[in-house]
Parts: C-alpha cells; sequence; structure tokens
C-alpha cells in the first residue's frame, strides 16, 4: 500500500472483495457522509450482537456515537465498513492506543480493534475479510499489534480472531477474554488467507455453474438472435432447474414463450421466484437498467454476451468499468462482456447457457477460453476427435473477463472431482504471481495444460482485456510456468492433443517408450519423434503389412508387460487383409484391459479414418446380469486416443513424461536453506541507508558503485573478485602488485563490458612487461583510458563462463535467469528462469534445463565444474533478492564455474523504493 497524505482520503484501501458464499462486498474507509447509512445499519443489528459489541445493552447509536464512528484522520482511529449497494453490512475500527490503552498517537504501534457485522450477513465471512483489510491498514500506519476484548459467550468473533493465523496470545480477565495479535503477516496467516481466498472464489464460480434457474434477458420474440438461440441451448441441454425469457418489448399479456413453452416475463423483477444465473443479450446502452433490475431481485451472477464494451475503444473501457462497478455494487459476480457463455455437462446441471449449439459430451476436462471463436473451435474439435474418448466437465468462454478469469476457474477446478484435466487458452495473464501460485497448487492434483496467444509485442493484450501490461519476455513466461507445473503447449491443436492423452490415459512413471506397428517407415519418424522431445525411444518392432489385430494384440500386451517400456505408441497404415478398423480398435484394447501395470498407448494412424472413432467408441453393450455379491465392479472400458501424425502422437507423450516427473518431485518439494553467514539485518540496513543518500524516489532506480555492490553482495557470502582501477601503465602495474601477478586487464565501460569477442581482454599477464604491453595494445585499438575505464583484476581459475541475473517484474515479482556468458545467451536465448524464492531443487533444475547444460558436466571429455557450488551462489542471490524487495535488479557477469568452486568477475545492483507486493496484502478482486 502506498501512502498518502495522514489525512486525505486514502483511496487505495478500498477493494471488492468475494464472500466465503461466493458473493462480493465492498470495503471501504468510513467517511462522515456515512452517518446515515451507519444509523440504518445499527438499526438492522440484532440486541444480542449490540450487546456483544458493547458489552451492555445498547439499542441506539447517539449523535456522538454517529460522529465519533464517522470520524477518522485515518492514522490513529480509522474505520472500514463492507458494503452490498449502498448499504453497510459490516463495520471495523481501529483506534491507537499506549501500552496502558490510552489512546496515544504515533509512533505508539497498538491499536484496539472492534466489528460489528449485521445478523443477515454472519457466517458470510465477513468479519474475516474486514480483518485482513484493516490490518493490512493498520501495518501501512506503523500499528503492529491489535489487541481486542471479548464476551466469552461471542465465540464466533473470538473464532475470527484465533483462525486469523497471527501470532497472538489470549488471557481471560475480570470476564473479558483479552486477545493480542501481532499484525506481521506469518506462513500461517497467508496460508489461511489463501484458503480462504480459494474457498470463496471456488464456490462463486460454482454458483454460477450450477445455478437452479436461470433468465435469459434479451430473449427475441421471433426465432433467431443471440437471445432466442441461448434460451433454445439451455432447453435443448437438458437444463435441471428453471427457465424464464425476458424481454421488456414482449407484450403485457404475454406470459408463456412458445414454442419453447418458458414462462414469459418484460423484466426480471417481474419473476416471482429466484434467480441465481441471468445471460444477459442486450444492447449494452440496455445492460446497465437490467444489471439493476438483476441486482434488486438478488440474481447471483451474470453472463454478460453483449458486445461494445472495452474491446471497442475508449469509450467502451469506460463503460467496461462502470459495468463492473454496478455489478459488485450488488454482490454479484460477472462472466463478460462480450462472453461465448457458459456449460456445466453434470447430469444434476446439464447446463449450455452459451452460444454452442449443442451441450458437449460429458466428461472431466475442464475448458476455459478467453476467446469465443477459440472457444468454439475448441469444443467442436474435442467433439469431432474425441466423442466417447473424453468428454468435458466445464466450460466459460469469459471475453473480456472483466471479473471473473481464469484465475477464479482454477479455484474451482482444484477440488471439483468432476475434473481430471484442465484446459486453457489465454491471450493475457492480468496477474501472473497469483496465476502461477495457483497453477502450483492445482497441478500437483491434476495437470493443466495451456496455450497463450498474443505472446509477441509489448501490446500483446487484447483490446478488451483491461489488464495491467507485463515486460516479461514470452520465453521467462514459458519457464516460470512450467516451474509451476503447467504444461504449456504453443497451438490450440496441441492443446487439444495433449488434453486428449491426459485425460485417457495414466500418467507415464519415466521416458522409455516402445514403438510397434505395420510400417517400418512411420515406426521410424515415430522413434525420431522421440528423440527430438527428449524420450528414450526402444528400437521399433516392426509387424509388416501383413499383421493382423492379433498381432497388434499380442505384440502390444508383450509391450505392455515388458518393466522396460513406460509407455507404447502403436503405428498403423493400411494393411493386407479382410480385417476392420474395429477389428484392430477391438484387439488394441483387448491388450490394454489385459496388461498388469496401467501404461499410457497411444496410437498414430495414417488414411485410416475410421480408426479414431473405433478406438474411442465404448465396447457393445452386453445384456444386463445381476451382479454376484462381493465381485467388484468391472473395470472402466479401455478407450485410446490416436493421432493423424507421428510427431502429434510423440509431443503430446513427452508433456505428459516432463509432467509426471514433475510431479513426483512435487511429492518433495524442494527447500529454501538457511546460510549461517548471511546477514539479513546488515543488508537491510546498507540498504536503507543507500536509498536516503542517493533521496531515491518511488519510481527511481538507483545503480550502486561497484564498492557498494561488492559489500552488499558480502552480506549475503557472494565475493566478487577484487578489481582496481588503471587510469594508466603505472598504476595499473601497482594494482597488479597489490592483487599479485598474474592478472586480467579488461575496460569496465558500458559499450565495452563484457564485449570479449572485441578483443578488448587480456588474460593470465604474469608480468609488468607484459601488462604495460598490454595496457598500450588496449589503448590502442579501443581509445583512450578515460573512455575505457580500464581495471586490473585478478586472474580466476579456468573453467565455463557463465551469467546470472535477478530482476523485478512488477506483476510476476522476482525471477533468477541463469546462462552461459556470450553468444549461447545473447544470440540463442539459451538461458532459463525461475521465479524467486528459488529453492534447492529449483537452483539444480535452473543449471540444467539451458540447452549448453553439458558444458558444465563434462562435455566430450572435459572437465566437469563445481555445479554444487553454482548451485549455491544461485540460492544465495535468490535470497537478497526475497529477503529485500529493494533490489530490483542483479546481474552476476560473468560467473566463472571452475573444476573447484565459483568466482563472480562483475557485479551490478540496482536499488529502488520497493513495489507493494499484492501477494502479501488482503485478498482482494482486481479494481473496476
Amino acid at each position: 500500500m502506498q501512502t498518502p497524505s495522514e489525512h486525505a482520503y486514502p483511496a487505495h484501501w478500498e477493494a471488492d472483495v468475494v464472500l466465503r458464499d461466493g458473493g462480493t462486498a465492498r470495503i471501504r474507509p468510513i467517511t462522515p457522509d456515512d452517518a446515515q447509512r451507519l444509523v440504518s445499519f445499527y438499526e438492522q443489528v440484532s440486541d444480542e450482537s449490540k450487546y456483544y459489541r458493547f458489552f451492555a445493552p445498547y439499542p441506539r447509536l447517539s449523535d456522538r456515537d454517529v460522529h465519533r464512528f464517522t470520524h477518522h484522520d485515518y492514522v490513529d482511529r480509522v474505520g472500514l465498513a463492507a458494503l452490498i449497494g449502498d448499504e453497510f453490512i459490516g463495520t471495523v475500527r481501529y483506534d491507537r492506543v499506549d501500552a496502558r490503552g490510552m489512546p496515544a498517537p504515533a509512533p505508539a504501534d497498538q491499536a484496539e480493534v472492534a466489528f460489528l457485522v449485521q445478523d443477515a450477513h454472519q457466517g458470510r465471512g465477513v468479519a474475516s475479510a474486514l480483518l485482513e483489510h484493516v490490518a493490512a491498514v493498520a501495518r501501512e500506519r506503523g500499528v503492529r499489534r491489535f489487541t481486542a476484548e471479548v464476551l466469552p459467550a461471542n465465540t464466533k468473533m473470538i473464532k475470527v480472531f484465533t483462525d486469523a493465523g497471527y501470532t497472538q496470545s489470549r488471557s481471560f480477565e475480570d470476564g473479558v477474554v483479552r486477545l493480542r495479535l501481532d499484525l506481521e503477516p506469518t506462513d500461517a496467516s497467508l496460508a489461511v488467507q489463501r484458503a480462504r481466498e480459494q474457498r470463496a472464489e471456488a464456490r462463486s464460480v460454482q454458483r454460477l455453474l450450477a445455478p437452479a434457474s436461470v433468465a435469459v434477458v434479451g430473449t427475441g420474440r421471433e426465432p433467431g438472435g443471440m437471445g432466442r438461440t441461448v434460451l433454445r441451448n439451455v432447453l435443448a441441454g437438458g437444463f435441471t432447474g428453471r427457465v424464464h425469457a425476458v424481454n421488456r418489448a414482449f407484450p403485457e399479456h404475454l406470459t408463456t414463450l412458445e414454442p419453447e413453452g418458458v414462462p414469459a416475463h418484460r423484466s426480471v423483477t417481474e419473476i416471482d421466484a429466484p434467480v441465481d444465473l441471468a445471460v444477459v443479450a442486450v444492447p449494452a446502452d440496455r445492460v446497465p437498467a437490467v444489471v439493476d433490475d438483476c441486482g434488486r431481485h438478488g440474481v447471483q451472477g451474470l453472463v454478460v454476451l453483449s458486445a461494445g464494451y472495452a474491446e471497442s475503444g475508449p469509450e467502451g473501457r469506460a463503460r467496461q468499468r462502470a459495468l463492473l462497478r454496478q455489478v459488485r455494487s450488488h454482490g454479484m459476480r460477472l462472466i463478460g462482456p462480450n462472453a461465448f457463455g457458459l456449460i456445466n455437462t453434470a447430469d444434476d446441471v446439464r447446463l449450455n447457457a452459451s452460444l454452442a449449439p449443442e451441450l458437449p459430451a460429458a466428461g472431466r476436462v475442464g475448458l476455459f477460453a478467453q476467446s469465443g471463436a477459440i472457444g468454439i473451435a475448441l469444443l467442436s474439435g474435442l467433439h469431432r476427435r474425441a466423442a466417447g474418448l473424453v468428454g468435458i466437465s466445464t466450460f466459460a468462454s469469459a471475453g473480456n473477463r472483466a471479473d471473473v478469469s481464469g484465475n477464479d476457474f482454477l479455484q474451482y477446478w482444484h477440488d471439483d472431482p468432476h475434473t481430471d484435466v484442465a484446459l486453457m487458452y489465454l491471450e493475457s495473464i492480468g496477474n501472473p504471481r497469483k496465476f502461477t501460485r495457483l497453477a502450483r497448487r492445482t497441478t500437483a492434483r491434476k495437470p493443466l495444460v495451456v496455450v497463450k496467444g498474443a505472446r509477441h509485442g509489448a501490446a500483446a493484450a487484447p483490446a478488451g482485456h483491461t489488464v495491467p501490461t507485463t515486460r516479461i519476455p514470452d520465453a521467462i513466461v514459458t519457464d516460470l510456468l512450467r516451474q509451476a507445473g503447467v504444461i504449456r503447449v504453443d497451438t490450440v491443436t496441441e492443446l487439444a492433443d495433449t488434453g486428449l492423452l491426459l485425460a485417457s490415459q495414466p500418467l507415464p512413471t519415466g521416458p522409455r517408450v516402445a514403438i510397434l506397428g505395420n510400417s517400418e517407415s512411420l515406426a521410424l519418424l515415430t522413434y525420431d519423434a522421440c528423440l527430438t522431445e527428449g524420450l528414450r525411444p526402444r528400437p521399433p518392432r516392426d509387424l509388416t503389412t501383413a499383421a493382423a489385430p492379433d498381432d497388434f494384440r499380442a505384440a502390444l500386451a508383450e509391450a505392455l508387460a515388458d518393466p522396460a517400456n513406460d509407455a507404447v505408441v502403436v503405428t498403423a497404415i493400411p494393411w493386407v487383409g479382410a480385417a476392420t478398423p474395429a477389428e484392430l480398435a477391438t484387439a488394441l484394447r483387448a491388450a490394454v484391459a489385459a496388461a498388469p501395470a496401467a501404461k499410457p498407448v497411444a496410437v498414430v494412424h495414417v488414411e485410416i479414418p475410421s480408426l479414431a472413432e473405433a478406438l474411442a467408441a465404448p465396447p457393445p453393450e452386453q445384456p444386463e446380469q445381476p451382479a454376484p455379491q462381493d465381485v467388484p465392479p468391472p473395470p472402466a472400458p479401455v478407450r485410446l486416443p490416436s493421432y493423424p501424425a507421428a510427431e502429434r502422437a510423440v509431443r503430446a507423450l513427452a508433456e505428459a513424461v516432463r509432467y509426471a516427473h514433475w510431479r513426483r518431485q512435487a511429492t518433495t518439494p524442494g527447500r529454501v536453506p538457511e546460510f549461517d553467514d548471511i546477514d539479513e539485518d546488515g543488508a537491510a540496513a546498507d540498504i536503507e541507508v543507500l536509498l536516503k543518500a542517493h533521496r531515491a524516489a518511488p519510481a527511481r532506480v538507483v545503480t550502486l558503485s561497484a564498492a557498494d555492490t561488492q559489500r552488499l553482495l558480502a552480506r549475503y557470502g557472494i565475493a566478487v573478485l577484487p578489481a582496481l582501477p588503471a587510469p594508466d601503465p603505472d598504476t595499473a602495474v601497482h594494482a597488479a602488485r597489490r592483487l599479485g601477478f598474474p592478472v586480467a586487464l579488461k575496460p569496465t565501460a558500458p559499450h565495452l563490458r563484457h564485449r570479449a569477442d572485441l578483443g578488448g581482454v587480456r588474460l593470465d599477464l604474469d608480468g609488468e612487461a607484459g601488462l604495460r604491453r598490454a595496457f598500450a595494445e588496449l589503448t590502442d585499438l579501443l581509445g583512450d583510458p578515460a573512455t575505457l575505464r580500464l581495471v586490473v583484476q585478478a586472474m580466476a581459475p579456468r573453467g565455463v563462463d557463465t551469467v546470472v541475473r535477478a530482476a523485478i517484474d512488477p506483476a510476476a515479482g522476482a525471477v533468477l535467469s541463469f546462462g552461459l556468458a556470450g553468444a549461447p545467451s545473447l544470440l540463442l536465448g539459451d538461458t532459463a528462469h525461475r521465479l524467486v524464492p528459488v529453492t534447492d531443487r529449483d537452483a539444480a533444475d535452473l543449471i540444467r534445463s539451458i540447452r549448453t547444460a553439458p558444458l558444465l558436466f563434462g562435455w566430450r571429455g572435459s572437465t566437469p565444474v563445481d555445479t554444487p557450488a553454482l548451485e549455491e551462489l544461485l540460492l544465495r542471490l535468490s535470497r537478497l533478492v526475497d529477503d529485500h524487495p529493494e533490489v530490483v535488479g542483479a546481474d552476476l557477469e560473468p560467473v566463472i564455474v571452475a573444476p573447484k568452486g565459483v568466482h563472480v568477475l562483475g557485479a551490478s545492483i540496482r536499488l529502488a523504493p520497493p513495489p507493494p507486493r499484492s501477494d502479501l496484502g488482503p485478498r482482494s478482486l482486481p479494481p473496476s
């Protein structure tokens, strides 16, 4: 949180939050204009709640009370309210006090806190949300502890405090429970906060996906049109709840819309029953009136199909912000605007509130698309390729995603028992830090496959997506997603290919792949594809074109039974003989059903169009027989994914292998090690002095001198090889004698730094004559000494030159990067990245994930270098950046990794006042 002038209205404290039941509320500071709202709120609170608040009967607020509770200085006295619409549903205030509990100004760092929640809204998590926000406000204002006095019978409020996760103590004196909370966030408080966030946001999505009643607003009087189409889709899908058609142009006498036979209304407010979900298909200028009607009627969520919002320009962006504010003021969630709709195939819901002409087959794949066109393509493609193989559990196309986003669906899918695989098409990631956090938690349970469009260019986010932009290059986004266990693919086709395999096959236990089929050439293509993807293919087994289905069955059974195989790819071309594709499919499924261990199987076929359908089709129905007692149910029918090209099948299998490896590692996560020689407090003191010395403004970045850089790095056990200035030959010789021969001579001017390709570095200078000669050569070649800024540096042992960097992105946070120095990283982009804080496992994976990593491990007979020392260096720099958010950039270049030890030859550090950390603050929805 940024600090405004102390008595100005702190607008940055305003926030929208999702409550425990999935509804929303707005939290904001209380102002003098809220006097009547406060009185009305208090009148609706029960006498019992008033007694718990004031420890005595207190039927009404006096004028003095109202003045005290609505006038604050926003420093020592702060009041926040939770609102739905224009009404208070809960309040919290704190008053700064001294050690004796008496009112006191800053620097007193303790405050008394008290809550009051309207009885009708108790149990919705209002007090917990208010506590998170008032605690953040208090920390901003220098308050470090809250105290509270609670009656023992007020168990709900005691639970709010004790469940918050803060370090706390409790005592019982004079019939009152006295609580004391330290407000510094802890692992426990963050875990509590995020668990509440997950439950609330998942519940809000669940309310959208499983309504008991739906109103389609904008249903046309004649067939056709968007509203009438959605109405028919809802009915054709077999929605199990109530359906209403709404159009203000309906005649007053019309009560039933025919031929659909659903109740017809001129307004949502005329419906004499609850409405959970409203699908809005009216022109944008009529949407506000519809939203107000829905809010007054208690609708829980909206799907706005209407266009004309942020995708249409500045006027549309303003209209979209107003729509979001209006929706949230009524405590609703919003899909859209410019959305394609929602689908839920669960038998007890069967909701197709979308423009998709039919409800997809039910299955266990969750699908989220930011693009309506891509959503249509994915639904139709999966239906065409996977009918009978996999189906959809839930689908959403969020359009401009002004409110509900992919993050919300990740929260929902995390616990959804009906979703085993999640597929997402994203064009922008508004909160990368939160997305990677949620993705890591989800992928520990189930696969998440993502394709991201708009990957290139600074203006990558589509016009309708009003999200913060991020400067992170796409290559870094890929590495960060993989660090979180996300399977990132490049195309929508790959998204479907990978999703089909993950949804229909078990995860492989390793990279060893058996290949068999009736075409040697197709098998060789598959073999090559496996090598390209980093798999370990076994020699292909050629069954020849004369192979019959029984030959395929026997070969596949043998491959599946072989413990040396982790997966099998079956290749097939049209064969000699009368066997049908259905017979081949039956043979393959029989082999898989009889296999002693579950292993993934993918089928590659060329010019056998009916084989895919046969492999995905359910087995022939058998007459029902009464099941004997104590006999387990039969196993699920075997269905196999098929692909028209070897590369596509192998790429999907390789993604499954990599994900399975990540998931196995995630069961025993790495740790961020502690180093006894780190001086965190000393580094913090240094940073404070340096920022003050440079008078760093919030947006100003300060680059430290070499001496200050070395001193700060030394606090974290990172030594920089000393270098001394050499403005002339005599000084260079003197410096070399201080350091000890042999030495190196090199320029440090920005345009020449790390440019060994220009011949600007002289190494292994073992005497005065050689040093003077090198000085003359460099100045003749590159320019005068003042321009070159020459330095003399002690020689480091021979090794591999590498680069280690850390940088801060406002959206994603701190990122640690590693690569080899020179052309590999600069020209080829061979650099790997991980989010900070880096664990020991992350560090080990980081140095092994670049393509040139073999150079570190003894490539072609070279001496392996000290990678454990390199990993420790990465961990120490990660700790520095994580412990001190003021460090907005750090470059170590070059870092020579020798057979024993690492040696940092150059370093620079950039400082700036720390940006606000949204992931550590109270939970809230993105601003409107």
